[in-house]
């Protein structure tokens, strides 16, 4: 018998305090070198928000 499984990644999204920017861990930021999949706590700590230039730990989960 052969089954398929297929596995549901579950992404979250952060939120800029700053500015409002939503990083998706699903869409990534190619932009800044981050591919679709990547996810936040893998972002190198040198980072910063596309719109506003904070840093990493001005990012919040996003609570959907």
């Amino acid at each position: 018998m052969n089954s398929e499984v297929t596995l549901q990644v579950e992404y979250k999204k952060y939120v800029c305090v700053v500015c409002g920017y939503i990083y998706d861990e699903s869409e990534g930021d190619p932009d800044s070198g981050l591919p679709p999949g990547t996810r936040f706590e893998d972002i190198p700590d040198d980072w910063v928000c596309p719109e506003c230039g904070v840093t990493k730990d001005d990012f919040e989960p996003l609570e959907e």
